[in-house]
């Protein structure tokens, strides 16, 4: 049995999408060393984390270490290579110490090369010179769609035969128990409101969406903007908001199923997306995703999704009434092959990838 290390750094933070994915992949994996006794007896999962760290994952039962004096980066790129030299070391959130050279590590995309406006100076400087280091050290890379892995290869991040994909699952959203108390809190009815991520950065597009609602036609009906963007923050960047767009704050796992569930639609307008996991959590749900047909959303949410031009809101106005105005027959079909396309994504299937890129190298390194 050969221990791998896990850099837990993101069990000092926030949880945000990325975060999701590390502890889901590491939740599903330990599922599967549980049925799986030969897996189990191949590998001996740990831990690494901070002092910083406020959380563990209880739904495992790998074990938990905190390791070092330093927080945060410096923990990463110190603590962290001095308490796993030589072994193989797993990281799911984008970073990594950028020079060690027995790790593997997941980068979800390549958004600072191709949209930089999109991200503060010191971030985007930082990730522009620790990506590509990492591509060079690591033993693998691992991404979250083929479109990620032509952009890593694109702005010369990793080669090609670096790079394995890893699609993320969605299955989670199942078993999450609805809240439907946050509709009487908004001032919601079932179907009447579209769904959307709010979030300023330039590449997630949402001007199209918000003017969209500016058409008369959709004076009756409301776009619910969840996510840490205030109202303020859009009219900052010259945004007139009418009054059918509600901002909902940060909502509870428990909310989002209750308001993905009755929205009539899912809107995802990127200009580019290295997986799309909000539009794939809502079609396993029964709700249809409107999206733009860029980066990896059309990989991701395949042909039950309503694809509009990401620069015209009078398309996204139309495809929103469109999609209202569906007969019965029409809606039924559309959110069966919703469901279908999304349940060909699960942590499962990730987690055996993983286990697979793991046994692989550390097959290479005995070799």
């Amino acid at each position: 049995m050969s221990s791998i290390k896990f850099n837990g750094k993101f069990l000092s933070a926030n949880p945000t999408g990325v975060h999701r994915v590390a502890e889901e992949l590491i939740t599903a994996l330990h599922k599967l060393m549980e049925k799986d006794d030969q897996l189990a007896a191949r590998i001996e999962p740990e831990i690494l984390m901070p002092r910083s760290a406020n959380r563990t994952l209880d739904q495992t039962n790998f074990a938990h270490k905190t390791v070092g004096s330093l927080t945060w980066q410096l923990w990463e790129q110190i603590d962290l290579p001095r308490h796993t030299r030589n072994q193989l070391l797993v990281n799911l959130c984008n970073l990594a110490p950028i020079r060690h050279r027995t790790s593997i590590s997941m980068i979800h995309d390549a958004q600072v090369f191709i949209s930089p406006e999109s991200y503060s100076r010191p971030f985007r400087m930082w990730y522009q010179f620790a990506l590509p280091q990492m591509g060079r050290a690591n033993l693998k890379i691992l991404t979250v769609s083929d479109y990620s892995k032509t952009q890593l290869q694109r702005w010369n991040i990793a080669p090609s035969d670096k790079i394995e994909v890893i699609h993320n699952g969605v299955d989670h959203i199942r078993s999450t128990v609805a809240d439907d108390s946050v509709l009487s809190r908004l001032g919601l009815s079932p179907d009447s409101f579209s769904l959307g991520l709010s979030n300023t950065q330039a590449h997630k597009n949402l001007r199209v969406a918000i003017e969209a609602h500016q058409n008369p036609a959709l004076a009756n009906r409301k776009l619910v903007l969840f996510g840490g963007a205030k109202k303020q923050d859009f009219e900052a960047l010259g945004l007139h908001i009418p009054d059918n767009i509600v901002f909902a704050g940060y909502v509870e796992d428990s909310e989002l199923k209750s308001l993905m569930t009755h929205a009539n639609a899912m809107l995802f307008p990127s200009l580019t997306e290295g997986f799309g996991l909000p539009p794939l959590e809502a079609m396993a749900l029964g709700t249809p995703a409107i999206c733009a047909p860029c980066g990896a959303l059309p990989e991701v949410c395949g042909d039950s999704t309503l694809y509009v031009d990401p620069h015209d809101p009078h398309a996204w106005a139309q495809a929103i009434c469109d999609m209202a105005d569906e007969t019965a027959a029409v809606r039924t079909s559309r959110i069966h092959a919703a469901k279908d396309q999304a349940s060909l994504f699960t942590w499962d299937r990730a987690a055996r990838k993983l286990a697979d890129v793991i046994i692989e190298q550390q097959s290479a390194s005995s070799g």
